[in-house]
């Protein structure tokens, strides 16, 4: 248990710092957005293709973990859906209580892996990313643009939104270059050691700016659900399908964390774009946290 906290405490002292430095206005608010932007699109990027390049492979059970990734967040979707006939939601709220309920934080969830365990798990973690990423960002975009009032994206938009997304295309890079015997160059494999080292300190600094602890309060309940069904709901059903997939040790054990983890900071962006309710989410994602 000690060994737990031990690891694990680091990650949310950081994130607690981002909240402390936001409070007493040590910097700006203006600097958030743009290091948002810096993490998302290349340090972050640069620590996956890193991770899955050099990552060992072999005795990884990858299509079993995704096998159970998967079918917990289809179960998940289903629950969703029949919970949404009972609940009187609006659109809106019935879209970030999705969103709240499905998407995870991977900042937080690489940096728990690496801390709990090392370089095996934050390759795990990785390929989780790669598997997950793609299909909740999918299911998100599906759901806003049907309930919550904005205008349909259309496959199209969102095959080619997919198609451009940093973390898609670095764990795309990574496996390919894996799996084909490429090993990078070394001054490049230590530019990007260099830029992946930055990604989660600067990463969970954000977390903790972004967080809204006073209206997480003001929307209790709703946000309860969303806690709920995240934190508990998820990685029970990830838990289920380990056992049912027959995956076992380490592998069961970073794919159980990636249920346990806070809603993404993403998900505040895309409900602002798709007209979802952006100060519910943002209450669920500090409330997770």
């Amino acid at each position: 248990m000690i060994d737990i906290v031990n690891a694990l405490l680091p990650v949310f002292l950081i994130i607690a710092l981002g909240q402390l430095l936001t409070r007493v206005k040590f910097v700006g608010a203006e600097l958030w957005a743009p290091l948002d932007r810096i993490v998302y699109f290349i340090l972050f990027p640069a620590l996956l293709l890193r991770t899955l390049a050099n990552a060992d492979l072999g005795g990884l059970d990858i299509i079993p973990m995704a096998a159970a990734l998967l079918a917990a967040i289809f179960t998940m979707v289903g629950l969703l859906s029949f919970m949404r006939r009972h609940l009187r939601l609006g659109g809106a709220e019935y879209s970030s209580l999705f969103q709240g309920s499905v998407r995870w934080n991977g900042f937080v969830g690489l940096a728990a892996a690496a801390s709990l365990f090392g370089s095996a798990g934050t390759t795990l973690m990785a390929l989780a990313i790669a598997v997950m990423v793609p299909t909740v960002n999918v299911l998100c975009v599906y759901i806003l643009t049907r309930h919550a009032g904005a205008e349909p994206a259309g496959i199209g938009t969102a095959a080619r939104a997919l198609a451009k997304n940093p973390l898609i295309l670095a764990c795309a890079g990574g496996i390919v270059l894996n799996i084909a015997d490429i090993e990078l160059a070394t001054a490049i494999d230590r530019g990007l050691d260099i830029l992946g080292r930055s990604a989660l300190t600067l990463g969970l600094l954000s977390v903790g700016a972004g967080l809204d602890l006073a209206h997480a309060r003001a929307t209790k309940k709703t946000v309860a659900l969303a806690t709920l069904l995240k934190l508990l709901g998820m990685p029970l059903l990830i838990a289920t399908g380990c056992w049912l997939f027959g995956v076992h040790g380490l592998t069961r054990d970073v794919a159980i964390l990636c249920g346990t983890v806070p809603g993404a900071t993403s998900s505040y962006i895309l409900a602002r774009q798709l007209g979802g309710d952006t100060q519910l989410i943002a209450s669920m994602i500090s409330a997770t946290t």
